[in-house]
């Protein structure tokens, strides 16, 4: 059975109300990105970067799924195939919505991460820098977040995943951002037939074999509705 693999980027969830790197007057906006995404920004000042992630959690746990989420998740439930869910994003909507197994590739607001001993754990609402480590004691806790300069987690699989797909459909990406941005064209060199799905076209569309551009609740419920018509 034919393999999907879908990733998804900040454009999916803007429409829940979480800013994109780039919206104007967005939290991203009243900071340098290497100030609050950085491990040397960390060092400087772990407690900007500490109180910058609260506030992202603190948004993200007020937001809902919207229907592309949604969407999702029924692909997942009721596809006779595989399909693997890799996102950019570090909210948890894909799981509030219903998805299983989401490879988290830049981390998530809900873990923390003992830059010592590599011990994670859940985040508390309110993180702080002296929060010691349950496994260590070590008080430097850390977002459980890939920063720019590191490597993203779940790359082995990931990449598996790519060489083994039938599809592969990216959502709400900008495609200026490595490694994720070259996922397109190892799914081509694999085969699949690949798909971007964004409000407008992203900078690798040229990649693509087909693009669509709108709202991600318009497009992604059409084109789920789409594949499941496809096999049913």
């Amino acid at each position: 059975m034919e393999k999907i693999v879908i990733l998804t980027g900040a454009g999916i969830s803007a429409e829940s109300g979480l800013g994109t790197f780039r919206d104007a007057g967005g939290l991203w906006e009243q900071h340098r990105i290497e100030d609050v995404a950085s491990p040397e920004g960390f060092a400087r000042d772990p407690a900007l970067v500490q109180r910058f992630y609260n506030a992202r959690r603190a948004a993200a746990a007020e937001a809902t799924p919207n229907p592309a989420h949604i969407a999702l998740a029924r692909l997942q439930a009721e596809y006779p195939g595989s399909v693997t869910l890799i996102t950019q994003n570090v909210d948890g909507l894909h799981e509030a919505a219903g998805s299983t197994g989401v490879l988290h590739m830049h981390g998530a607001l809900s873990g923390a991460l003992c830059p010592a001993c590599g011990h994670r754990w859940e985040a508390p609402a309110e993180m702080a820098v002296a929060h010691p480590c349950p496994a260590c004691g070590t008080k430097r806790a850390r977002p459980d977040i890939v920063w720019f300069g590191e490597m993203p987690y779940h790359m082995d699989e990931i990449l598996t995943q790519l060489e083994a797909c039938s599809y592969f459909v990216a959502i709400g990406t900008s495609g200026q951002v490595y490694p994720a941005a070259g996922f397109v064209r190892q799914a081509d060199a694999a085969g699949a037939h690949t798909l971007e799905l964004n409000l407008e076209a992203s900078a690798g569309r040229s990649a693509f074999a087909e693009a669509r551009q709108g709202r991600a609740s318009d497009l992604v419920p059409l084109w789920v509705a789409e594949m499941l018509a496809e096999v049913g």
